[in-house]
């Protein structure tokens, strides 16, 4: 009984983070859409919400990479993907209320790293499937988006030089439309199987599913809920740093980002790779302002970026054992994870209620 206590905290935790990537990425789909005015912010979360649902059921490679090619799944117990989310969902919060465009990706599989350690130790801990699935693609993939948007938007140029700008512009602004619905695919197919992949293996560890299991249907479809709501509420702080303050973007750049972004995730979840949407979407924005003027981009706010990203795996997974911790203060059973819980519960609370009485600037960034 005290198990399935555990394991229904965990499940509730897991979409919990599902919510928070869907909230804190949302401008990893539409920021390029809303700063060049291709569509209007409510729309343009609504249409990624909607495509993001969809894209979770594409494929499920990258649900099974996290649930069997990273952590030994002999070796977690529910309270240990308990606090690796707790790692992941804090983190995320953290960086969301500075308007640091990190990755959640990383935050999830950071934390279950931490607490896998705190709980097992090195050897619990795939050292080849960290670095060959997580660290290499976390390098690679930006650098690829990155020189593909810059590519993409030269050849543009290059095509349109000589056009009238009005009609171009509303063409791309149209092309963003189809790139932007491509891209919220995509981002659908990666992150919310990371989702799925964590409650699949806390249902291993829990004995309810054989160990190499595939996440059952109504996993996936709760998973695929949880993100598309989560970006429907919209992360605006991150919209304003991903579609203003990298570079002033206009309807062609916007268009380059978005496609390089999509093919570069596309492709990776193919492979089964856990990707950083937000390292992607940000390697491609960067490259579309570079390839125009090296100086459009603001570098020292994509500089402030890329510390977030590097922080992000230690963070998450110091939280993450952290969380672990506390837990074990309190024994194996199910109290250590229900008074956590509760703590959460309480501290989120009071975080909105303040932002509430204080006028909620959310609400006014989003008519910006």
């Amino acid at each position: 009984m005290s198990n399935d206590i555990v394991l229904v905290i965990v499940v509730a935790t897991a979409l919990l983070f599902d919510f928070t990537n869907g909230f804190h990425d949302t401008a990893n789909v539409v920021a390029t859409s809303i700063s060049t005015r291709a569509m209007p912010p409510r729309l343009a979360v609504l249409f990624a919400a909607l495509l993001n649902f969809a894209g979770a059921f594409i494929s499920i490679k990258v649900a099974a990479t996290v649930a069997k090619g990273i952590v030994d799944a002999g070796a977690v117990t529910p309270t240990v993907v308990f606090a690796g989310l707790v790692g992941a969902i804090a983190w995320n919060l953290i960086t969301w209320w500075y308007g640091l465009p990190s990755s959640s990706s990383h935050a999830l599989i950071g934390g279950m790293i931490g607490a896998t350690l705190a709980a097992a130790g090195a050897s619990a801990v795939s050292a080849d499937g960290v670095f060959g699935k997580v660290v290499i693609p976390a390098l690679v993939a930006p650098t690829v988006a990155f020189l593909t948007a810059a590519v993409s938007i030269l050849l543009a140029y290059r095509i349109i030089g000589r056009l009238r700008p009005g009609p171009v512009s509303n063409g791309f602004r149209i092309g963003q439309v189809a790139s932007g619905g491509l891209l919220a695919l995509a981002h659908g197919t990666n992150d919310a199987q990371k989702t799925m992949g964590v409650i699949t293996l806390a249902l291993i560890a829990n004995g309810n599913l054989p160990e190499g299991a595939n996440p059952p249907t109504w996993v996936i479809v709760s998973a695929a809920a949880a993100i598309a709501l989560g970006t429907y509420s919209g992360g605006w702080r991150i919209i304003r740093t991903m579609g203003m303050r990298i570079i002033k973007m206009d309807p062609a750049q916007g268009f380059a980002a978005q496609g390089a972004g999509a093919a570069v995730i596309l492709a990776s979840s193919h492979f089964g790779y856990p990707l950083s949407t937000t390292h992607v979407i940000s390697g491609g924005v960067m490259g579309a302002g570079a390839a125009k003027r090296v100086s459009a981009v603001r570098w020292g706010v994509a500089g402030n970026m890329v510390t977030a990203w590097i922080l992000t795996l230690p963070a998450a997974g110091g939280i993450g054992a952290a969380v672990y911790g506390i837990t074990r203060l309190f024994g194996t059973g199910a109290t250590g994870p229900i008074v956590v819980a509760i703590l959460i519960l309480v501290g989120l609370t009071v975080i909105f209620v303040r932002r509430v009485q204080r006028g909620s600037p959310i609400t006014a960034e989003a008519r910006t």
